[in-house]
């Protein structure tokens, strides 16, 4: 069986991130899209807030080889302990690519069982990343053609109580 991790931070999930997870749904056996910590980030959402909302938006698309989990290590470590033959990264732009190709030599260093698979966004969600989305909602723009629709109260209202504060 071909396992491939989807990893990201998901804050929140995006339609882009819908986009990558389902086209890596229909490449490999089996697909873990996992919520990551990174360190750089200060996120909205929680670990399990972020989970929560991958999960209903993966059971709203009806994809079923694809599982949620969270992991706050190394990449390559959580590949490793899952026994994954490839990690999906989705990329956007040129400026991705050079962050991305600089991890994936580093994953394959640590882990070389797992090849890193890069899929190419789709070109109406070029633009769009999770950064973008709060940004927009956060000045009570509307946000409803870059996110899924099953999780968008959810979101709308964690921004208007960011704002309240």
């Amino acid at each position: 069986m071909k396992l491939a991790i989807c990893p990201g931070s998901f804050d929140p999930v995006t339609l882009g991130h819908l986009d990558i997870i389902t086209r890596a749904s229909k490449l490999f056996d089996k697909v873990i899209v996992v919520v990551m910590t990174n360190a750089s980030k200060s996120p909205l959402f929680t670990h399990v807030e972020r989970m929560d909302l991958l999960q209903r938006v993966i059971e709203d698309a009806g994809i079923e080889n694809v599982t949620v989990d969270c992991y706050d290590g190394l990449l390559a470590d959580y590949a490793k302990m899952r026994n994954a033959t490839a990690i999906v990264k989705g990329l956007r732009a040129v400026s991705d690519f050079e962050y991305e190709f600089q991890m994936a030599l580093t994953n394959r260093k640590l882990y070389p069982e797992a090849e890193t698979v890069f899929l190419t966004t789709s070109a109406e969600n070029l633009y769009l990343s999770s950064s973008l989305v709060k940004q927009v909602a956060r000045f009570g723009g509307e946000i409803s053609d870059f996110v899924p629709s099953c999780i968008l109260p959810q979101i709308t209202e964690k921004l208007r109580k960011e704002r309240e504060v």
